[in-house]
């Protein structure tokens, strides 16, 4: 079921307010390739919108850094989105914590084409 969330993340790894603006919907990408300079980690995507996405990674990267990111989304999507991207917030792993590590990315040049693709497969999540 997708969800227009407008709350604040709160973590303690959290520095400052982040507002989500836009509908986001649950998406389980088994493996994202982010690529900078060489070096090229995995993880897996956990929520998406038109304005970035959750990675669940054990070693996240820094707020601020910026890298190529690659994802292939599943049916009914079926498309790859390769686009620039910013570290907006991490998450450490903790065993105190209920919420996986990861990082909160920021697209910065997504084509609106594949963006519009993503709000009108958010919408029908929401019927499901």
């Amino acid at each position: 079921m997708a969800e227009n969330i407008d709350s604040t993340h709160k973590d303690s790894s959290d520095k400052g307010d982040q507002r989500r603006k836009r509908l986001r919907s649950p998406l389980l990408v088994t493996k994202a390739r982010m690529d900078s300079g060489g070096k090229v980690f995995f993880g897996y995507a956990k929520n998406l919108s038109r304005g970035g996405i959750f990675i669940a990674t054990s070693n996240p990267r820094e707020p601020g850094s910026s890298f190529l990111l690659e994802i292939d989304l599943p049916s009914p999507l079926d498309l790859t989105i390769r686009c620039s991207c910013q570290v907006i917030w991490k998450r450490e792993y903790s065993k105190k914590s209920p919420y996986e590590p990861g990082m909160g990315l920021k697209f910065l040049d997504l084509s609106e084409e594949i963006a519009q693709q993503i709000d009108r497969w958010i919408v029908t999540t929401q019927d499901d």
